[in-house]
């Protein structure tokens, strides 16, 4: 898709050590909101006062339980969350930007955080929503040093089994609980994850590649010379503001995109890469993984 969120951009030929940790830190950060949060419903569901608040009671057992149907939902909505807020970031990058798009997007977050708290079914289900799945490694393939930007959003997922991890660590310690504590902690903490994620991208810069193509030529340079820690007027950041533009000129090149376009066999093959994805994906999901996980 031309001039879409992941473009041609090819990160920048940073050489600086210290940002290639600092963008690693901030793509953890994202992961573990995502890994987090798949990781907490799987616990939360099985919890007595959960039950009790949410379930229905079974007087043959006398216990509670939640129907297979509601079961169902509950854990899947979160995939339905994520496949629109995946629609929704492309636009969401394209015009308020990649660094502000997940700092909205964690404000997004947090409010879904706040309604899950809540002890009303519905409002727990359209609480499981997010954008940051897709704007985040957007960010960082556009900003993260040529050398280890595969590494770097490499580790995207593995932030997500962090994430996953972290939740069976505060699940185990809050699942004696005797009241809604037990499942309302483990849910609130998701807050943290958001703050330091949206603190974190507050400080970092802007997409050079965003802001070219916005036509703010300024402040890509600005944004250029603190991703590679030199003057916006040297010879390092005037080089990579050129490779950039001619980037962004090639993709206009092409004419503007739609989403239809990706499923359209051109000579860039479109609709091979996206149907590739989409198939892997499918099958991966089929082998049951998110169950086992949940």
């Amino acid at each position: 898709m031309a001039g879409g969120p992941g473009g041609s951009g090819g990160g920048v030929d940073s050489q600086s050590l210290f940002w290639a940790i600092i963008m690693s830190a901030f793509a953890a950060f994202g992961g573990i909101l995502f890994g987090y949060d798949t990781g907490t419903i799987g616990g939360i569901i099985v919890m007595e006062d959960w039950l009790k608040n949410f379930g229905s009671f079974d007087s043959s057992t006398g216990k509670y339980y939640i129907p297979t149907n509601d079961q169902s939902l509950v854990v899947s909505i979160l995939s339905a969350g994520t496949f629109f807020g995946a629609l929704l970031a492309f636009p969401m990058g394209d015009i308020v930007g990649r660094k502000w798009g997940i700092i909205a997007s964690c404000a997004i977050f947090s409010l879904g955080v706040g309604l899950q708290l809540d002890t009303k079914w519905a409002t727990f289900v359209i609480g499981r929503v997010g954008l940051v799945s897709c704007l985040v490694p957007m960010y960082q393939s556009e900003c993260s040093p040529k050398s280890i930007r595969g590494l770097i959003v490499g580790l995207y997922q593995l932030a997500i089994t962090i994430g996953a991890l972290l939740a069976a660590i505060v699940l185990n310690s809050t699942k004696d609980h005797p009241n809604h504590s037990s499942w309302r902690i483990p849910i609130a903490v998701q807050f943290a994850w958001a703050a330091i994620l949206s603190f974190g991208m507050f400080c970092l810069p802007e997409s050079p590649r965003f802001l070219l193509k916005r036509g703010r030529e300024q402040a890509a340079r600005v944004s250029l010379g603190r991703l590679l820690t030199k003057p916006r007027d040297s010879p390092e950041v005037d080089a990579e503001y050129e490779e950039i533009l001619a980037a962004l000129e090639a993709d206009r090149a092409l004419g503007a995109g739609s989403y239809a376009d990706c499923f359209r066999n051109t000579e860039a093959k479109n609709g091979l890469r996206t149907w590739t994805g989409i198939l892997l994906q499918a099958w991966q999901q089929l082998t049951g993984i998110n169950f086992i996980c949940e």
